[in-house]
């Protein structure tokens, strides 16, 4: 059982190249522990591509790392990470990399230590799915995509 008083521990081995870094928070009230690239990448307008950071990682079971955007780039140059937020599975020890978008019309150049995404972590809980044959009613039903925002 976790212990929700304690400080988790995530251990982290770096690579020995440009810019790799321990994800730190930019304040003390930041969320997430930014990222920094570990190659330069000429991210093309409106393509993507995996993004190194030289960084990998061990976390308790129980926890996951969320890959995250970082806003000023969204905002400033339309770049984003393309599945975010990605995941980083507690079992996982290779290489963190994020997936990164441009949705911009100019070419974005991405550089060794530039901060290109957050890490946040977050708590899993494991579930039982059970099969059966019906499902208690709501008082949603079965209205999808939109079917909230109607009046």
């Amino acid at each position: 059982m976790l212990d929700n008083t304690c400080t988790p521990q995530i251990y982290v081995q770096l690579e020995d190249r440009p810019g790799v870094s321990i994800p730190a928070q930019a304040t003390a009230g930041s969320a997430g522990y930014d990222l920094c690239a570990c190659q330069q990448i000429l991210l093309k307008a409106r393509c993507y591509a995996k993004v190194p950071t030289g960084l990998r990682l061990s976390m308790p079971s129980g926890f996951e790392g969320q890959v995250r955007p970082r806003s000023g780039l969204a905002a400033k140059h339309g770049v984003t990470v393309l599945n975010a937020p990605g995941t980083i599975d507690s079992d996982y020890r290779g290489e963190v990399c994020v997936i990164l978008i441009n949705h911009g019309n100019e070419d974005f150049l991405i550089e060794p230590g530039m901060r290109v995404a957050q890490l946040v972590f977050a708590r899993v809980i494991t579930v039982d799915f059970v099969k059966t044959d019906s499902l208690d009613e709501s008082g949603r039903g079965e209205g999808g995509f939109g079917s909230t925002g109607t009046r």
